[in-house]
């Protein structure tokens, strides 16, 4: 009896690893669509978010194939494409980015690991500067508390840069209702409102702000999904069953879409948690 339950606890083993390892190296296609009375005609993005210099194919060819088929309009990329570490290269971000920005406009909102580039020179030397000098050869400018306005279709994105004070581990720090406000301005009521922003954890304080459809990502998924609940077992601040983990929430009369997540840092794996393309249409009421 003991062997067979030891056969068994095997076999378990070696199937929880074939997924790790099959999970870690796909992605899914997951698509939403926005309707409102404010938007003309029809636009389609992609969004992507935390990429963290994974690959899908040499190049990153599966990837680019997949958006390519999703002949979007634009590509919105919510951050961390990149690793913040010290003497991470910069190579494989820039260039799905050159091959994105070949065929599509491409609005690009940092991340925290963007973010911690710039905070900390020390540490990181002048990679900030040459990741920022590769981008500006490409014509991407990244979104830093500022915004575009697209008329044609009714739409405004924003891009926020939240101060790293607010992705502190084990808790959730407080952010002031005037806090965003004094970093992005006051959103036009009369155009819809996109707002690229990395941390969900603030999705109410963005819903307050005025925010039509809030873009995140940084919790990957969960890292780990339980098969069945669907619950991800650890966010990247280290808090446990994060609440907002992936999916679309709402709060008020605003939508938030959040991305599990492309690829992996800290942590290199991903179980019952595929990466995810995110597909929007946008189309008017």
């Amino acid at each position: 009896m003991l062997d067979i339950l030891l056969l068994l606890l095997m076999l378990l083993i070696i199937g929880i690893l074939w997924v790790m390892l099959y999970d870690s190296n796909r992605f899914v296609v997951v698509r939403h669509e926005i309707r409102d009375r404010r938007i003309s005609g029809h636009y389609r993005v992609v969004f992507l978010s935390d990429l963290h210099n994974k690959q899908y194919g040499r190049d990153n060819a599966r990837l680019l194939q997949a958006i390519e088929e999703a002949q979007p309009d634009a590509v919105l990329v919510g951050g961390d494409m990149i690793n913040g570490r010290p003497g991470e290269k910069l190579e494989k971000a820039v260039s799905l980015l050159r091959s994105l920005k070949d065929k599509y406009p491409v609005y690009y909102a940092n991340g925290n690991h963007e973010h911690r580039l710039k905070l900390y020179p020390e540490t990181y030397k002048d990679a900030a500067e040459k990741y920022e000098a590769e981008l500006a050869g490409l014509g991407i400018v990244p979104m830093v508390n500022s915004h575009v306005q697209l008329p044609e279709v009714g739409l405004v994105i924003y891009g926020s840069e939240i101060d790293k004070y607010y992705y502190k581990r084990f808790t959730v720090p407080e952010m002031p209702p005037s806090y965003l406000p004094e970093l992005l301005g006051r959103p036009d009521p009369a155009a819809f409102t996109v707002l690229l922003a990395h941390n969900p954890d603030y999705f109410p304080g963005y819903a307050q702000w005025g925010a039509d459809l809030v873009l995140s990502g940084h919790v990957h998924g969960g890292i780990v999904r339980v098969p069945v609940w669907g619950r991800g077992i650890l966010s990247p601040n280290v808090r446990f069953f994060p609440k907002s983990d992936g999916g679309v929430f709402r709060e008020n009369h605003s939508t938030m879409i959040l991305s599990r997540g492309l690829g992996m840092h800290t942590i290199p794996f991903r179980l019952f948690n595929p990466g995810e393309l995110i597909v929007i249409d946008f189309a008017e009421q």
